[in-house]
Parts: C-alpha cells; structure tokens; sequence
C-alpha cells in the first residue's frame, strides 16, 4: 500500500509546491521538506487508515491541515464512505474563527451530557507491546460506563465524527502530527474540546489527545484521573507537554522529535 500513499502526497505536496512555494511542508511518507524559517506549515497524511484502504473497509482518509506559527490555521479530511459496490465520500473543513464544514454544509458537534448515553472512539497503534496492551484497559473502563466504544483506525476520520456530532468523544495516545492536524481544528470548529488526556493544553506535537463534545470532556477527564492507567502513560512519557517546545522553529521540533 506504500505507493498509494507516496502517490497520495506526490499529488498533494505538487499543488502546494505550485501555490505556496515557501511552505514547508511534513509528510508521513516523505518527511520534512520546504523553508525551515517559514511561519507556515502543512502536515498531510495521505492515507489515514492504511490498513482499512487494503482491506476495502470504509474507514480512511486524505487529512491536510495547515499551522501557522504553531497554531491550526486550516483543515480538510476527506473520507471515503459506503463500501462494496457503493463507495462515495464527503469532505470536512474547517478554518480558524471560521467553522466546520461537511460537503459545506456546517456541522457541530452533539448535545450528549450524560455518559451513559454516549458513544466514544478509541485508536491502537501497529507495534502491540505495552503501550498498545495499556488502551485495552481504558477501551474495557470505558465501555462499562458508556453506549460503547469504537475502534475504526483512521484518526483523522474519528476527529471527524465527533465533529459530526455522530460520536461524543475520542482518546489516543502516540499519535504524530500528521494524525491530528486537520481533525483537531475541525472539532474545535465544530464547537468541541480538545486536550490532552491528563487535561492540560494540546499542541499538535503532544503524544496524546482527547477530544470531545464539549459538553462531556470533564467526564472521560475524571475516570482518566482515577484509573491506574494514567500513572503508566505518565511513566512512559506519553503525558509531557512540548507547549513550551513551541518557541523553537517548526524544524527544530520535528527535528527534536524525531519525525
């Protein structure tokens, strides 16, 4: 599937070249490319929910969001829909101050304030070690207090959907930047909340994020505050803000993180 995915950024990374030529540009495919002293920068997954696109499972994604000077500045996800014999797609966007769209028509995200009533998304990384056996514990936590939780694989997608008002919220940790650009912005956009998972400030180069409704963010916030689980994801590094990281140039960032 590699080359769906290098021929997804070529395309995208051609039309921004062509338009903003003093850009720079992060790639999950290519890497760090474009003027490292820009104020400007684009992170684009070409393909979230690589593995769904192989299987012909309707859950992935083009996400392409846009940073200025550390902050979401724009987004667009498109995500494929339907399936077998009825495949289709529907595009949300977003830009600061300016709202959230599907197929543009605005979005916000639902009213949902009781826990019991709601339905949540989660993601799991490729590598199953520790990391990966530690969300097994909150997926269980949180499908005891809850309608259920989701697990769809493609994070830009599940950003989307509590965008759309479809899902209340979504936790995951060990994201990159490429994950969470476009649907960070588009929830907020939307009207949501958006954190990390001990609560404290997102930046897009946080390894854990929560999303939510707005309405409920509190809730998943206290059961992550009592649940063992946090003490591990603090231990493992996944909780420590880069905020401060920010006064670096975009360059030095990623170069720091190893991206």
């Amino acid at each position: 599937m590699r080359n769906t995915d290098k021929m997804s950024e070529e395309s995208i990374i051609e039309v921004v070249r062509k338009n903003f030529p003093d850009h720079l540009i992060l790639g999950e495919e290519g890497g760090i490319t474009g003027d490292p002293s820009s104020d400007y920068l684009w992170c684009i997954d070409p393909l979230d929910g690589t593995t769904n696109f192989a299987h012909g499972y309707p859950s992935f994604a083009v996400s392409v969001g846009v940073l200025f000077r550390g902050n979401p500045a724009a987004a667009a996800v498109v995500e494929f829909v339907g399936g077998h014999m009825c495949w289709n797609s529907r595009m949300f966007t977003a830009t600061a101050g300016g709202g959230a769209f599907c197929n543009g028509e605005k979005i916000h995200v639902s009213k949902t304030d009781q826990m019991e009533r709601s339905l949540l998304v989660t993601g799991f990384g490729y590598e199953h070690d520790d990391v990966w056996a530690t969300n097994i514990d909150l997926f269980k936590e949180f499908t005891d207090v809850s309608r259920g939780v989701r697990r769809l694989g493609a994070a830009a997608v599940d950003m989307c959907h509590v965008a759309l008002g479809i899902v209340e919220a979504y936790w995951e940790y060990r994201l990159k930047p490429w994950d969470m650009a476009a649907g960070v912005l588009i929830v907020e956009e939307a009207g949501g909340a958006v954190t990390r998972m001990d609560g404290g400030k997102f930046c897009l180069f946080d390894r854990s994020v929560l999303v939510s409704n707005g309405i409920l963010h509190d809730k998943p916030l206290d059961s992550f505050a009592v649940s063992p689980v946090l003490v591990k994801l603090q231990k493992m590094g996944l909780l420590t803000s880069l905020q401060g990281k920010l006064s670096s140039s975009y360059f030095q960032l990623i170069w720091f993180l190893g991206f």
